[in-house]
């Protein structure tokens, strides 16, 4: 389908990198995520981890289209730190990617200038290091139908090349598979066609 883009580049696993400036060090990390959850908890064990640093700096966007992003200074100038921490992941156009920088303070105040250096390269070591991966985006889906349309709902899924999971094969049959968005339409069109079958997405 014209328009749906389901393919977008992330980073295949956690990275990091390192910058440092008048004595001050900026330790960044990078993660691949999915999730705003999945970043709280990261977000909290650096926290925990690097107790005593001065800053912990982060910017992450989520999603096939990018459309969840946030950028955090955690209490630097305005701008300094998580936007250009955030410029880093777009200028790569990455998304499912979050990058936190964690700084410790050598004494000396760098200015906003000096600090927007720092954390844009501090992120870019980490990412440079991260290297890139290609995701499809998909969604996923229950289909439950009547016993007597099993083998047509197996044909549309091995046709397809769809993966299974989540059967149960009782009274009411029922499965769930993960579609990419290029092919979401026409998955769609075709279980219209079987009997005694309802296809409904899985949040």
């Amino acid at each position: 389908m014209d328009g749906i883009k389901d393919e977008y580049t992330s980073i295949p696993a956690k990275a990091e990198g390192l910058y440092k400036d008048k004595g001050s060090r900026f330790i960044s990390m990078a993660y691949p995520v999915e999730t705003e959850a999945q970043i709280k908890e990261i977000l909290d064990g650096i926290r925990k981890e690097y107790y005593d640093a001065r800053h912990h700096c982060y910017a992450y966007r989520l999603g096939a289209d990018g459309a969840k992003f946030r950028a955090n200074d955690d209490g630097e100038p305005s701008g300094s730190s998580g936007r250009p921490i955030l410029g880093q992941i777009d200028s790569r156009e990455l998304s499912d990617v979050l990058v936190v920088v964690v700084r410790y303070f050598g004494g000396i105040k760098l200015g906003v200038p000096g600090l927007i250096r720092a954390y844009k390269t501090a992120t870019a070591d980490a990412l440079d290091q991260a290297g890139t991966v290609t995701k499809i985006a998909s969604r996923r889906y229950r289909i439950t139908f009547g016993y007597m349309s099993m083998n047509s709902v197996m044909k549309i899924l091995k046709d397809m090349d769809l993966p299974q999971s989540g059967q149960d094969f009782g009274v009411d049959c029922s499965l769930e598979t993960s579609v990419r968005l290029t092919w979401e339409s026409d998955f769609l069109e075709r279980f219209s066609k079987v009997e005694s079958c309802i296809v409904s997405p899985v949040d």
